[in-house]
């Protein structure tokens, strides 16, 4: 059961705390009221617009590629690399992160089920030290600053050779030697093992129990890239065991099909189960298969990776889609706009679709590198394109540098004002009612009193707020509660609205000054 957010009273996590609140006598506040329905809807009808987008970045852990920046850091300085993370996050008023957890079956976070990361503390299975839980706190500092925290998982990859080759005792290729295969230079979960996969099932819902997160998500490794030998020839993935005894009437790339199928149709039906509300997304490799659309040239992941990405959209068993478009608008074999386009018109159920931009090419060199406008007019495409709405960027190492020419440049133009993330309407949830809005004094000073108009639970207040003849608007998460917010004394309208954890916004309250 979701716990509403009622705030402090009035919502004097705005004006400090609570409890030194004191009221105004009556005539402090006569300057202010609610006009009547026809100037409310004048006032509406002239406020400024919040976009609906959703702006998000991968934070990956794999080979330290974004955080922490290097295996065994100080807790501190674990820590104070997550926080300039996040802050970098909000300055470009992005509002989701999406933090890659578990890259091979460990665990960036505290869990019973699988061995601290490699990637944490130079060393597989072993804890920070001082203690604490990177996951608790990047929920945490992501949601005081208006952000969502999605988790990513690797659901079959158990090594990578970023990592040395030494795995502890509670790693699944100890659990369920049988289950895990070296395949080239990693070793990965065979998804045919009904073990293997109830073990993945079990660590995803695990952090979904324990963890405050708003999204569960995983990139495009199912079955493993193809590996060739010395002589060229593609190498067989090692699965033939479990083949013989689970594969009863299918052929084997069906079959393999088919456990990728079966683990994502379960993933979606147990988080909804547990938790509707947390969203379920996928990036898969941006080509479902050659020739759709019709141009289309390159890598096949129905027959290679056996991901039918096509049917877990059409069937809806994600909340939101997020086709790995890493190539550039003007490309002839796999052009981003035509991928987009087709996409979409395979979202028949009516979900998110957010592609996902390789944004780290403007940090590459030679043939692989993009000059930062690419980036730019990508997400401008995606957003003259109906049916997207946001953009999902690899990754924030790209991101990272304030004086880079692309974090200007969206800092300038296109993310220069904060974004709503759009509304998941086919998830169960109420609207809230429209929020009760006051002016309130305190020490000399006007701020404003918020509350939520019923027992809706309230993740962010948009504040519009009118002044000598011009508007600005102000996002105060929910989850805050000591976040000032004044009233200069030139103010003439205030506007309110809530907006729920998945999107759905109130009605406006109005409040005027009078004369």
């Amino acid at each position: 059961m979701i716990k509403p957010f009622i705030g402090t009273a009035i919502v004097l996590m705005l004006a400090g705390c609570a409890s030194t609140a004191v009221l105004p006598p009556e005539d402090s506040l006569a300057r202010w009221g609610t006009p009547d329905p026809d100037v409310s809807a004048q006032i509406i009808s002239e406020m400024p617009l919040v976009r609906d987008e959703f702006r998000a970045v991968w934070v990956a852990t794999v080979d330290n590629i974004d955080w922490p920046s290097k295996p065994g850091l100080s807790s501190e300085e674990q820590q104070k690399e997550m926080i300039a993370l996040l802050d970098r996050a909000e300055s470009l008023n992005l509002n989701a992160i999406v933090l890659q957890i578990r890259p091979t079956a460990d665990a960036l976070y505290r869990s019973s089920l699988e061995p601290w990361s490699y990637y944490l503390t130079g060393e597989n299975g072993k804890a920070p030290s001082p203690a604490y839980d990177p996951l608790s706190l990047a929920v945490q500092e992501a949601h005081s600053r208006g952000i969502e925290l999605h988790v990513w998982f690797n659901p079959y990859r158990a090594y990578h050779p970023t990592a040395p080759d030494s795995l502890s005792e509670g790693h699944i290729s100890r659990k369920f030697p049988d289950a895990v295969h070296r395949y080239g230079a990693q070793m990965w979960m065979d998804p045919g093992s009904p073990e293997a996969t109830q073990h993945t099932l079990k660590v995803i819902m695990d952090v979904v129990n324990r963890y405050d997160i708003d999204g569960v998500h995983l990139d495009d490794y199912f079955y493993p890239y193809p590996v060739s030998d010395a002589d060229g020839v593609q190498v067989e993935f090692p699965d033939s065991v479990f083949f013989a005894a689970h594969g009863t009437g299918l052929s084997r790339a069906d079959w393999r099909r088919r456990n990728v199928d079966d683990l994502i149709h379960q993933i979606y039906l147990q988080i909804k189960n547990r938790k509707p509300w947390v969203l379920f997304g996928i990036s898969p490799f941006g080509i479902w298969k050659p020739g759709y659309p019709a141009q289309v040239k390159g890598f096949d992941a129905f027959e290679n990776l056996y991901a039918d990405a096509k049917r877990w959209l059409n069937e809806g068993w994600v909340d939101y889609y997020t086709p790995q478009l890493y190539w550039a608008l003007s490309s002839t074999g796999q052009p981003y706009g035509a991928l987009l386009d087709w996409w979409i018109e395979e979202n028949t159920r009516g979900r998110h679709i957010w592609p996902g931009n390789f944004t780290s090419r403007i940090i590459l060199q030679d043939a692989s590198h993009w000059e930062f406008p690419e980036i730019i007019d990508q997400v401008k495409h995606t957003r003259a394109t109906g049916g997207a709405t946001g953009n999902v960027h690899f990754s924030m190492r790209a991101l990272a540098p304030s004086d880079s020419p692309l974090s200007e440049a969206l800092s300038a133009d296109l993310y220069s004002e904060k974004a709503i993330i759009p509304a998941s309407t086919w998830l169960p949830g109420n609207y809230p009612a429209k929020p009760a809005l006051a002016v309130r004094h305190l020490a000399d000073r006007s701020y404003l009193a918020m509350l939520p108009g019923n027992q809706t639970e309230v993740r962010t207040w948009i504040v519009r707020i009118k002044e000598s003849g011009s508007w600005h608007t102000e996002f105060i998460p929910a989850w805050s509660h000591a976040t000032p917010l004044k009233l200069h004394p030139n103010a003439e309208v205030v506007v309110l609205q809530s907006v729920t954890r998945l999107g759905r916004k109130s009605e406006p309250a109005v409040l005027t000054a009078k004369n």
